[in-house]
């Protein structure tokens, strides 16, 4: 959520905000009413606390008809407390409705605009030529069944559509991705996490998933806990409710988990083989620091998941994303998103995003400094989620027999193989 005071002193800014997500602009407004009125039920609370403890005081000196009428006085006063009580919950509660409806402040360098009106910032690598070469490059899907890597058959006869095997050389490649990716994260300084894949509401609630994105999330009824669609989530719920010393930022964590998405409102959209699916695992890096230094963080994040495309061999550009296209817990995105040579397009690879203060104020996370005690910043960056980037490795590292060649960053995590050889013809 959002600081109230920045939106006592600046509705305007909120507003503007709003209007550029595409948001509800009446909500800063209504949240600006439930503000004045929880602050000046707070005040007739205090005022008749008082006046009841003053009273309080004078009835025991009191006797006969003064100390009756005080009585009688208390009486009424006591009814008023009460109801000034409820009075004050109640508009703090509509309050916090509210403030949790609301977005994160756009970034003022974020472009305006819907999922089209990004900002290409940079372009990396070169895009093969496979006319050139002599020979049509067939989609990850063909290349995956060749190796036996991929049976999505199989995966939607035991789970449904958007469900799949990871087969053979497929499984090891998954297990490359993830030792390589962690290895990287280890490098840069980041503590290694396995993550819970169930979260109770409050988690998933703090990291801001249960608002616009809360259609793609798994929901256990009966448990009433939810199935995380990135380790984002437990991630930043690990601090929940902690005050951190200011010595210990920056802290960083790799968390690795199983995904799982709806993919709600993708109806006929990328269905098929692997790239748009329902369960997935993923590396994903996770950081806390200071408010002030969170945009330095955020460069830092896109540069690790640059080295990260750049060792994978891949051609790829970074997008600064729109505020229509933003999450609501983020101030800024950037998405790294690699050629796809069949679909003749750039494709989202990972992402990673500015969440400012709003998770850490959900979630009441602080940290101190001195005498100080204040929110701190989350951000979040994708490494390598798995599907899409096999997608990626595959298509673009395809030769004409059908086979692969191994980018050498994985060849270690692969006994030392440089190519994925067909198993069917």
């Amino acid at each position: 959520m959002i600081d109230l005071r920045l939106l006592r002193e600046d509705p305007d800014r909120v507003r503007a905000s709003q209007r550029a997500r595409g948001e509800d602009v009446a909500l800063v407004d209504s949240l600006l009413s439930a503000d004045e009125r929880r602050r000046s039920s707070g005040v007739r609370f205090d005022e008749l606390r008082a006046e009841q403890k003053a009273l309080g005081k004078l009835i025991p000196k009191a006797s006969g008809d003064e100390k009756a009428e005080l009585l009688k006085k208390a009486g009424q006063l006591a009814a008023d407390v009460k109801a000034a009580d409820a009075e004050r919950d109640e508009a703090d509660a509509r309050t916090q409705e509210l403030l949790l409806q609301l977005g994160n402040i756009v970034h003022p360098d974020v472009p305006v605009g819907g999922e089209e009106d990004f900002v290409t910032l940079e372009t990396h690598g070169e895009l093969r030529d496979f006319a050139a070469e002599g020979f049509e490059p067939k989609d990850h899907l063909e290349l995956g069944q060749l190796l036996g890597a991929i049976d999505v058959e199989r995966g939607a006869k035991v789970s449904g559509s958007r469900f799949y095997f990871l087969t053979g050389v497929g499984a090891l490649l998954e297990l490359a991705l993830v030792n390589a990716a962690i290895a990287q994260a280890t490098a840069a300084g980041f503590t290694p996490m396995l993550t819970p894949a169930l979260v109770r509401p409050q988690s998933m609630a703090g990291t801001g998933f249960l608002g616009q994105a809360a259609q793609d999330v798994y929901h256990l009824d009966k448990d009433d806990l939810y199935l995380v669609g990135t380790s984002e989530v437990p991630l930043a719920a690990y601090h929940m409710d902690e005050i951190l010393d200011a010595e210990r930022l920056p802290l960083r964590y790799a968390g690795f988990s199983p995904c799982f998405r709806r993919e709600a409102g993708s109806h006929g959209k990328d269905t098929r083989g692997i790239f748009r699916v329902h369960q997935f695992d993923k590396v994903e890096m996770f950081s806390y620091v200071r408010p002030e230094e969170s945009q330095e963080e955020h460069r830092r994040l896109l540069a690790w998941e640059k080295q990260w495309l750049t060792s994978l061999e891949l051609p790829f550009r970074v997008i600064d994303v729109a505020t229509g296209d933003l999450g609501s817990s983020a101030s800024r995105k950037f998405d790294c998103e690699a050629w796809i040579p069949t679909q003749g397009k750039y494709r989202e690879l990972t992402s990673t995003s500015d969440c400012t203060e709003y998770q850490s104020r959900r979630l009441s996370i602080r940290f101190r400094e001195g005498k100080t005690v204040r929110p701190l910043a989350t951000l979040n960056g994708t490494l390598c989620a798995v599907p899409r980037t096999i997608v990626a490795i595959l298509e673009n590292h395809q030769q004409a027999d059908g086979s692969v060649r191994v980018p050498e960053v994985l060849r270690p995590y692969l006994g030392g193989r440089e190519v994925l050889e067909p198993v069917a013809k």
